[in-house]
């Protein structure tokens, strides 16, 4: 086994068992650890750098813009391709974004990128580029290439100028596009509401992530200062009708184009609101059509036994929903623990002991995970997003055969790891691990609630108004779709059993640390988060 970062844009380990990548981490982006834990927390770092000697990792942390801070970018492999014609032969980079093959390109055209942001932002703002060379390649030097390659797109990802300009953007979406040979065309696209209802909307097949989202909005009478309210997400379908998510999708994305190159129709896009305070909710429910969507939502988050509710208060529920009563529906389901969570596929964790089953919920400033204790009892323990120091998403990747890596290379299953540095004391740090498929999509929850709380804590504000066309106005339906109320509730499933809360400190359990990945970074690899800055007694 080799593990590889799973790629954002900070230091990985250069341990003995993985090949060595070398990240430049900006001096401006260096952790500042509140006054009082300072001197504690740079001893332990300095344990942890020497005490490194395991298999790479990615740190993700708040770092530049949260468009950047949310994308995990790396190349992790290369293909030796035909030209178009019978041309000659040239090595292809393929560029995954969040664990997920985003496009395929050519040296030639990220030279071409390069030089183009040169003109607009100064040779100065950008990162190193990896120089031509006057004859062909070696299997060492295209893979010394593919890791130069690599470093310079998450460096500019991370720059909060150049990874959220239009130019670095719209090569993704164009490369996007140009990788899965995909014509532009007007084509009608399914999105998904949370309750399964079908929003058909007419899009061109080159249209980002905005404009489906803003043509799903037209389509559905949404208000365009509500827009900024929704995301769309791309969801697997599983066989019983549940929604697995996979990603949020962002901006340098077709949704068309990411959606049908997946081949399969478990594949769906689902609109669903994107933000955890529901202090938020009132907002969106001072109008018709917001305040559906979040019904609907609610209702079906319910029926799926996502939001944890006891046998009288869906008695409660049920009776206002016959009534009509949406927002004082809405009201109750606020009180309800994990109403507006997001909820994962069962996993693994180290938490309260390794390998233990887990189901994590991602919400309201937190990362709750259920697990059935020795005596088939369920818990539940809850780690707030600002007692954790910092966090880190890593990717183990089998070798083929032969053990070496070489251009070409092929990819086996890979396992993703999402570890988290939590303050369980004053004086104590605790490492804890979830192994799971969407550990990207956890950092990416994660990341968010640290934006949406930095936001409040600046008095600004997620209203989001339309983006205005340069080139022309956003195409709205003739007729609008209104959205369809979601039959009643059902009686509560029997076979849910409740779940006891574990103290608040998780001082019940005893938890046990990741063992040698912990320790994979020096004072100067350490990024935090920046809601971990502002903790205080009264937190703890």
């Amino acid at each position: 086994m080799v593990s590889l970062a799973c790629t954002l844009h900070f230091p990985a380990c250069r341990g003995s068992c993985a090949p060595e990548r070398t990240f430049h981490l900006p001096s401006h982006l260096l952790f500042q650890a509140p006054p009082k834990w300072r001197g504690r927390l740079r001893v332990r770092a300095e344990q942890r750098r020497r005490a490194c000697r395991a298999s790479a990792a990615l740190t993700v942390w708040n770092s530049a813009g949260p468009a950047a801070r949310n994308m995990h970018f790396s190349i992790p492999e290369t293909e030796s391709r035909s030209g178009d014609s019978g041309g000659s032969a040239y090595v292809a980079y393929n560029i995954h974004v969040n664990g997920v093959l985003h496009c395929r390109v050519r040296y030639s055209q990220l030279l071409g990128l390069h030089e183009q942001l040169r003109k607009e932002y100064g040779a100065n703002v950008l990162p190193a580029f990896p120089p031509k060379k006057l004859f062909s390649l070696t299997p060492a030097e295209v893979e010394q290439r593919r890791e130069q390659l690599e470093k310079y797109m998450q460096a500019v990802r991370q720059d909060p100028l150049l990874g959220s300009s239009e130019t670095f953007n719209s090569f993704l979406r164009r490369a996007q596009q140009e990788t899965q040979q995909v014509p532009t065309e007007e084509v009608s696209l399914e999105v998904l509401l949370s309750n399964g209802q079908k929003v058909l909307v007419n899009v061109l097949t080159s249209d980002q992530t905005e404009d489906v989202l803003e043509a799903v909005a037209a389509k559905l009478d949404l208000p365009d200062d509500l827009i900024g309210y929704f995301s769309l997400f791309l969801v697997r379908e599983k066989e019983d009708g549940a929604f697995s998510f996979v990603r949020k999708l962002q901006e340098f994305e077709l949704p068309y184009v990411s959606v049908t190159s997946l081949r399969s129709q478990e594949y769906k896009i689902v609109l669903r609101k994107s933000y955890w305070d529901s202090a938020y909710d009132d907002d969106v429910m001072e109008n018709r059509v917001g305040l559906n969507l979040l019904y609907a939502q609610t209702v079906s988050d319910i029926e799926r036994g996502w939001i944890l509710v006891t046998k009288e208060q869906h008695r409660q529920l049920k009776s206002l929903q016959e009534k009509v009563s949406k927002k004082e529906f809405l009201r109750l389901a606020q009180t309800l623990r994990h109403y507006g969570y997001l909820r994962f596929d069962a996993c693994v964790a180290d938490f309260p002991e390794k390998d233990c089953p887990v189901v994590v919920s991602a919400g309201n400033s937190e990362l709750s995970l259920q697990l059935r204790l020795p005596g088939q009892q369920l818990r539940e323990g809850s780690f707030r997003v600002t007692r954790m120091r910092c966090w880190r998403v890593t990717s183990s990747v089998p070798l083929p055969s032969g053990g070496t890596s070489s251009p070409g290379r092929g990819r086996g299953e890979v396992r993703l790891e999402l570890a988290f540095e939590y303050l369980m004391s004053k004086d104590r740090l605790q490492w804890v691990t979830i192994t799971s498929p969407q550990a990207i999509m956890m950092s990416i929850c994660l990341q968010s609630m640290v934006d949406e709380l930095m936001v409040k804590k600046s008095g600004g504000s997620i209203r989001k108004m339309l983006r205005r066309r340069v080139g022309g106005t956003l195409r709205h339906s003739d007729s609008q779709q209104a959205v369809k109320s979601p039959p009643l509730l059902e009686s509560p499933d029997a076979s849910r059993e409740s779940i006891a809360k574990l103290s608040s400190k998780l001082s019940a359990v005893s938890l046990r640390g990741i063992g040698s990945p912990s320790a994979d970074a020096s004072a100067s690899d350490v990024h935090g988060n920046f809601a971990f800055e502002g903790i205080g007694d009264e937190d703890l």
